[in-house]
């Protein structure tokens, strides 16, 4: 009787010390992801950094990799490069193809890949680039933002 008496209360102390999580909509959280990147394209093609802004992280530690040059450390170095493509680039257009969108169980973290047709014209000239892209993000208080991107090309 004392085993039952003993065992029952550590069965009840586990059932109340358990936090019960809600259960993640991962469907609705890759929904929100998918927007939030299409936003993201978009900005990139208006050159509208003022969205731009709001849908990445300004953390001074955060590194991306863009297509081209050395990784790009902080959200300042970020800002510059974007104005420096956007400087170079005009008329852009990108096309995203592939895209997969995965969420942590615990719905706080979630990566993402996709292609890009990346069509400008740079002093004129017509650019077209193939570019692999991935992004890790993190749902905070506010909703999803990006906390690293990596672009590159295709080797050969």
């Amino acid at each position: 009787m004392k085993y039952v008496a003993l065992v029952s209360v550590i069965a009840l102390l586990a059932i109340i010390g358990c936090k019960t999580q809600p259960a993640v909509d991962i469907e609705a959280e890759v929904e929100e992801i998918n927007t939030l990147l299409a936003d993201y394209v978009k900005s990139v093609e208006t050159e509208n950094m003022e969205t731009y802004a709001n849908l990445i992280v300004h953390d001074t530690t955060m590194m991306n990799f863009g297509a081209f040059g050395k990784p790009v450390l902080g959200w300042e170095a970020l800002i510059k490069v974007m104005e420096g493509q956007n400087g170079l680039l005009s008329d852009t257009k990108i096309t995203v193809s592939g895209l997969r969108i995965y969420v942590s169980a615990d719905g706080k973290i979630a990566w993402a890949r996709c292609l890009w047709t990346l069509k400008a014209k740079m002093a004129e000239n017509p650019v077209e680039l193939p570019i692999r892209c991935t992004w890790v993000l993190e749902k905070r208080e506010a909703g999803w933002v990006i906390v690293h991107f990596h672009k590159s090309l295709p080797a050969g």
